[in-house]
C-alpha cells in the first residue's frame, strides 16, 4: 500500500473545495481524525487538572497523550522534555527571558538572517537588555543558503545562546545543523533550533541535530492551533527556573506553561500525530516506529513534487526565484514575477483556485538580505497532502500571469 496521497488527502475535508492549498508554511489543514479528537475531548467534558473526578483525570490524561506524542515525533529522550505553549512565539519568548537572566554586558548572542523573526527578534531584544553583544550570521544572497562558516565563525567564549532554524520558512533552506550545535555546546552556549518549518518535511530527532531546546507547532503538521512546543534536553529545562505564580507547580515542565494547558487542541495534536504515524499504509511496529516509516514516505513524495516545481518555476521567464539552495530544502518557493507585486500576483492565483501567501512571512531579516524588501515575494510551499496536478496548475496559472 506504502503511501498513496489520494487516501491522504480523502482525509481532509478542507481539500473538498477543489482548491489548491499551497500554502502549507502558512498553516497546514487537518484530517477528520484531529477534527473528531478534538469535538469528542469538548464532547465528553473537561475540568481543570487536579481534581478526582472524571472530566479533571480525562484533562491529565490528555495533557501525558500530548507529551509522549510529541516526544515520539521530535526524538525527544523522555515526555517530561516537552513543554506547550500557544505558539513558538510565545514559547521562545517565555524561554528567552529566563535564559536571559543569566547573561550580562560582553556576553555574545548569535542569531541568523535564515530565521522567522519569532527565532531573531525575542533574542535581540532580551540580549539589548541584558547588554549582551547580538552578532548575526548572513546568507549567501545568491544561493539563500547559510554557510555553515558563517554561524561557526560568529561562535566564541563569550557566546550564551545560539538561535538558528532548522528550515527556513521562506526559502526552504535547511542548513547542516550539526556542526553549529556542536560549535555550541564547545564553548558552553546553548543552542535553539526553531523546527516550525523543519518538523512537516522530515523524520526530527533532535539529539541528531545536536539541539539544546528545539520548538515546533502542530498546526504546521496538520494539527490544531494552540499547541506549540519546546523540546529540550532534560538537564536543560531542570536548570531553568522561569517566573511563575506562587502555587503553580515547580516541576519540569509544568513551570515553563503558563496557566491552563489548552486541553481540546492538546488532543487535537495526539490524533495530528497518530495521523502522521499512519501516512505510509504500509507502517508497522511502535507510533516511533511508524512514524520513522511515514515520514520517509512523505519526504520522498515531497522531493518528488518539489523538483517538479523548481524545474517549473526556471523555465517561466519573468519569474524569479529567490534562493536556489544546492542543499537540502523544504517543498518551498519564493519568487517575485516582473511588473507584479506579490499581492497581486496571490491575488491573481486565488481567482484561478490556488492558495499561495504573499509578502515577506515575518521573514524580516531574509527578506532584506535577498534584496526585496519589506514586500516580499509570493511563497509556494507543498505539504504531504500536495499533488503533481495541483503543481502543474499553478505552473499553468503563472504562465498566463507572466505572460
Amino acid at each position: 500500500m506504502g503511501f498513496d496521497v489520494e487516501k491522504v488527502r480523502a482525509q481532509y475535508p478542507a481539500l473538498a473545495d477543489g482548491r489548491a492549498w499551497l500554502d502549507g508554511a502558512a498553516g497546514t489543514q487537518v484530517p477528520e481524525s484531529v477534527i473528531e479528537a478534538i469535538s469528542d475531548a469538548y464532547r465528553a467534558g473537561l475540568s481543570n487538572v487536579g481534581g478526582p473526578y472524571e472530566s479533571s483525570c480525562r484533562s491529565s490524561g490528555i495533557v501525558a497523550e500530548a507529551r509522549a506524542a510529541v516526544a515520539d515525533l521530535v526524538g525527544a529522550p523522555d515526555p517530561a522534555c516537552v513543554a506547550f505553549g500557544p505558539s513558538m512565539t510565545s514559547l521562545t519568548y517565555r524561554f528567552a527571558g529566563v535564559l536571559a537572566l543569566g547573561w550580562n554586558p560582553g556576553d555574545e548572542i548569535v542569531v541568523t538572517d535564515l530565521d522567522h523573526d519569532a527565532n531573531v527578534r525575542p533574542w535581540v531584544q532580551l540580549a539589548q537588555r541584558a547588554g549582551a553583544t547580538v552578532r548575526t550570521a548572513e546568507i549567501d544572497p545568491a544561493t539563500g543558503e547559510l554557510p555553515v562558516d558563517n554561524v561557526v565563525g560568529l561562535i566564541g567564549d563569550r557566546t550564551k545562546l545560539v538561535a538558528v532554524t532548522a528550515a527556513s520558512n521562506l526559502l526552504g533552506v535547511m542548513p547542516d545543523l550539526k556542526p553549529i550545535t556542536d560549535r555550541a555546546r564547545e564553548v558552553g552556549a546553548l543552542s535553539y533550533v526553531d523546527g516550525v518549518q523543519h518538523c512537516p518535511h522530515a523524520h526530527v530527532r533532535i539529539a541528531d541535530l545536536g539541539a539544546d531546546l528545539y520548538a515546533t507547532s502542530a498546526y504546521k503538521w496538520a494539527g490544531p492551533h494552540l499547541a506549540a512546543v519546546v523540546a529540550a534536553d532534560p538537564w536543560v529545562l531542570e536548570n531553568l527556573h522561569p517566573d511563575k505564580l506562587a502555587p503553580s507547580p515547580e516541576s519540569s515542565p509544568e513551570r515553563f506553561e503558563l496557566g491552563t494547558n489548552p486541553f481540546a487542541p492538546m488532543a487535537g495534536a495526539v490524533a495530528a500525530v497518530e495521523h502522521l504515524a499512519g501516512l505510509d499504509g504500509d507502517a508497522t511496529g511502535s507510533r516511533a516506529e511508524r512514524l520513522a516509516t511515514s515520514r520517509a514516505a512523505v519526504v520522498a513524495h515531497e522531493e518528488q513534487l518539489a523538483g517538479r516545481l523548481f524545474a517549473g518555476l526556471a523555465e517561466l521567464g519573468g519569474v524569479q526565484r529567490h534562493g536556489t539552495p544546492q542543499g537540502p530544502t523544504t517543498p518551498t518557493a519564493f519568487f517575485t514575477v516582473q511588473g507584479k507585486t506579490p499581492a497581486e500576483v496571490s491575488a491573481a492565483l486565488s481567482e484561478r483556485g490556488l492558495n499561495v501567501s504573499a509578502g515577506h512571512s515575518y521573514a524580516w531579516e531574509l527578506v532584506h538580505a535577498l534584496g526585496v524588501g519589506p514586500q516580499g515575494g509570493v511563497r509556494v510551499s507543498l505539504s504531504h497532502y500536495s499533488t503533481a496536478d495541483e503543481v502543474d496548475r499553478l505552473l499553468a496559472a503563472l504562465r498566463e500571469i507572466s505572460a
